[in-house]
């Protein structure tokens, strides 16, 4: 018989007691006369009250209104420079709430966008006069300790994949912040500090249940409907929404050795980092935050982080304090789960945000100047790096629909404000910053990223004209269109 555990979000402890998603409240629906809205395409759209009663009373979740309680929590999201109002917000509770959604904003055209996490960088999580499909309730995990595998509900955070899987020494890749939604980080690919010898979240997906334009819900594998698990694998949201996903799980220590080693910046030391990057086992990972310091000082915050044998971690990592003289360190066995939720006050609820990235294949001399010079500025920009590399370099470029097989490294340009009065020049220095890095870059990280049609479709590369083939099937109407949107041929 085969072990299993179950972990509802509800009785986790730790990191899952921070996270959202739980026992929010609100009043009974409370129809008005008229409900107006808007059409995928912008058209004005009247949607009879009865309707909307009807749609209300059959969801085992909540229907909100804008004049309902709790209507305003519902439609929150991360970044908080987005601030729309959604013409309805069904916030789910089971899967068939979910092809109910589907269903009533198909027949009707109406604009739809799909929360999880919620944490778009650009707001696609929420809209304007349209209907916000919440899985913000649907967070429940499954983990089959025998066949190391993870099921996983399609509105549930990264934090519950690790408070899940990490008791019973296993674990799977999971971003950088615990509160992110597994949806959206995965759709898109799935970066994180093990993906170097994990694999991306999208290689070590196994398969997800997928609510299409039609209301129809698929399962999609290598076995079943693999064209659609070819699209969903690095195409976004752009097929429908995934209210299931099942991941391989790894063998994984809890502890692993890591930390932080301080440095100041100078392109010398980017050049050396790069380097150091590129030759290191795929257990490790060493990723830059770059920052201004409040007398002027540029530092570079690098985190440290080595799965697998302390002793060995220590040995592969001393390398990296030789880079240069580090200014401090604080780099020793420390517990993963301390080290995945270490950014998430900083980068918490609420804030200002705003991001450019792209991916390069090393560091440039000319691109360490670019980022030297743009740091040295009067009021700069923060800028990252995510290590890439390893094992995700060992998948086909047309493998799936993610295509960016041979990137080092992602290179992010990020404004983290609580001003909403300085955004306006923080966003014009990202932008300036951005332009200057983009000729050493080549594409983008599909989930971060605010982007144009042509600059979504070159992304692809040759991946494209399937990825159309695969909308044209399953969303012919681009019913889905907040996201990196593949346009239907028709």
């Amino acid at each position: 018989m085969k072990r299993r555990t179950f972990c509802k979000s509800t009785l986790a402890v730790g990191i899952a007691a921070t996270l959202p998603g739980c026992s929010r409240e609100s009043t009974p629906v409370d129809v008005g006369s008229t409900i107006n809205a808007i059409t995928g395409d912008g058209q004005e759209l009247s949607i009879a009250t009865t309707a909307v009663q009807e749609f209300g009373d059959a969801l085992k979740g909540q229907l909100f209104l804008p004049d309902d309680s709790g209507y305003d929590s519902a439609r929150m999201v991360w970044n908080g420079m987005i601030d729309k109002r959604p013409a309805l917000i069904a916030q789910c509770h089971t899967s068939d709430d979910v092809v109910k959604a589907v269903s009533f904003a198909s027949e009707r055209n109406l604009l739809v966008s799909v929360k999880g996490g919620g944490h778009s960088f650009p707001g696609k999580s929420t809209c304007n006069g349209g209907i916000m499909i919440d899985l913000s309730q649907m967070h429940s995990t499954d983990v089959d300790v025998d066949n190391r595998t993870i099921r996983v509900d399609g509105g549930a955070l990264l934090g519950h994949i690790d408070v899940a899987a990490q008791p019973h020494n296993l674990g799977t890749t999971t971003g950088i912040v615990s509160h992110t939604g597994v949806g959206g980080f995965t759709l898109g690919g799935g970066y994180g500090r093990t993906d170097r010898f994990m694999g991306l979240a999208i290689d070590n997906l196994l398969a997800a249940n997928i609510v299409t334009a039609s209301g129809e819900v698929l399962r999609a594998s290598a076995d079943e409907n693999p064209d659609l698990f070819w699209a969903i694998r690095g195409g976004g949201g752009n097929f429908g929404v995934a209210t299931e996903f099942e991941f391989r799980l790894h063998p994984f220590k809890s502890t692993i050795y890591g930390g932080t080693a301080v440095f100041k910046l100078d392109a010398e030391f980017l050049r050396l980092y790069g380097e150091l990057a590129a030759a290191l086992p795929d257990e490790a990972s060493i990723e830059p935050q770059i920052r201004t310091e409040a007398d002027g000082t540029s530092i570079v915050n690098l985190q440290l982080c080595y799965c697998g044998d302390l002793a060995m971690g220590e040995k592969v990592m001393a390398p990296v304090l030789k880079i240069a003289k580090p200014l401090s360190a604080d780099i020793g066995a420390m517990e993963y789960s301390v080290f995945q939720t270490g950014a998430d006050a900083y980068l918490g609820h609420g804030k200002q945000y705003y991001l450019k990235s792209g991916l390069v294949t090393g560091i440039a001399a000319e691109l360490a100047e670019v980022i030297v010079d743009h740091m040295s500025r009067d009021k700069p920009v923060n800028s990252w790096m995510q290590h890439l590399g390893g094992a995700p370099s060992l998948v086909a470029p047309d493998a799936m629909a993610y295509s960016h097989r041979s990137a080092a490294l992602n290179l992010g340009i990020m404004v983290v404000s609580e001003d909403p009065a300085a955004m306006e020049g923080n966003i014009a220095r990202a932008r300036e910053f951005y332009k200057d890095a983009e000729p050493y870059m080549h594409g983008f990280y599909t989930n971060l990223n605010e982007d144009t049609d042509s600059k979504t479709w070159s992304n692809y590369g040759e991946n494209y004209t399937r990825l159309v083939a695969a909308k044209d099937k399953y969303d012919p109407g681009n019913l889905f269109r907040l996201n990196a949107n593949i346009k239907p041929s028709a």
